[in-house]
């Protein structure tokens, strides 16, 4: 997926101001902060001051997940569309790519998540991590990114994920919780803030064992790439100036974060806002991340691949050598 004729709004140059902005659909998938970035771009005009008209939304099986933890998504957000572009994890993403005929094969152009930020939350009496040991996790989804952390973090303590942990799917989400199903679940921001408001404990930070990760980005169809690169690039750079937003506009992040997740709860939102300042600036597609899907997913069709083949990195690339994102940053 290389290409040598850089559209020249990356670097940096406005749409024209009476040209026919350029339509995306988005997927958002999951709810997390992840997203953020592409909410506050609707929501700031980013979008619209990069020559794009974008449609985003939100899956049903999303919006239901973050409902079992007590976050509302307001119905006109919900849509079921994978999207031109779709927002989320890398790994999910290249899982599905190699095993479902069904699956949109997809490219990703930029990163936002590289190392695991999930923390693995239960019961009170759950001590230490030692303990987790032989009980129930619960994550979302086989090949997703709570279910890889689960598993790369299970072999770091030296066990085996398939026999000294039971890994529970479509759990990531304090209900499961609740009615006993799980002993504890692998969470992203919502799923770990919202099981902490409701009593339950952290009992792994996994920010502290620095697992690398495709995490979420921008996942094009590769069709619809193939013939649309300029739309692309307008995306790539909303979500560069999106980011650069976030990191320096607190109220923007809660406004937006009250609009489309109906989050308003102040300690909530504080504490999701907090994982903000350890998102890359340069969200190049994150290699090292790709590698560990590869290595953890090692079936025989992933290993007909090599990590080339499910990134595009020329569009930060453009960007980062014209200048551009530090520019953003030295205001």
């Amino acid at each position: 997926m290389r290409r040598l004729a850089i559209p020249l709004l990356l670097l940096g140059l406005a749409a024209p101001a009476a040209a026919q902005p350029l339509k995306i659909e988005v997927g958002l998938g999951d709810v997390s902060l992840n997203k953020l970035m592409f909410v506050v771009a609707a929501e700031a005009g980013i979008y619209q001051k990069n020559g794009l008209e974008v449609a985003q939304f939100i899956t049903p099986s999303a919006a239901e997940v973050v409902r079992r933890s007590g976050v509302q998504v307001p119905p006109e957000f919900v849509r079921n569309n994978p999207g031109d572009i779709n927002i989320g994890g890398g790994s999910p993403m290249m899982v599905g790519m190699t095993t479902n005929a069904a699956a949109v094969d997809r490219v990703i152009l930029a990163t936002t998540d590289t190392i695991s930020r999930f923390r693995v939350v239960g019961r009170p009496d759950i001590a230490r991590p030692a303990d987790l040991k032989g009980k129930r996790w619960g994550y979302s989804s086989y090949g997703a990114l709570s279910h890889l952390s689960a598993v790369v973090f299970a072999k770091r303590m030296g066990w085996n994920p398939d026999r000294d942990i039971s890994l529970i799917g479509n759990a990531m989400s304090i209900d499961v919780l609740k009615r006993g199903r799980v002993d504890v679940i692998v969470g992203d921001e919502v799923a770990w803030t919202s099981a902490l408001a409701a009593g339950y404990k952290v009992i792994v930070d996994l920010n502290r064992y620095r697992i690398p990760m495709a995490g979420s980005g921008v996942n094009a169809a590769k069709d619809w790439l193939g013939k649309n690169r300029e739309a692309a690039a307008r995306f790539v750079k909303s979500t560069i100036d999106a980011i650069a937003l976030l990191k320096t506009d607190r109220a923007a992040a809660y406004a937006a974060m009250a609009k489309w997740y109906g989050i308003k709860d102040e300690r909530q939102a504080k504490d999701i806002y907090e994982q903000v300042e350890k998102l890359a600036a340069k969200p190049y597609p994150f290699v090292e991340g790709i590698k560990k899907v590869m290595e953890t997913y090692s079936y025989h069709e992933m290993r007909q691949h090599k990590p080339a083949d499910f990134y595009d990195a020329s569009f930060v690339a453009a960007l980062d050598k014209s200048g551009y994102i530090d520019g953003l940053y030295k205001k």
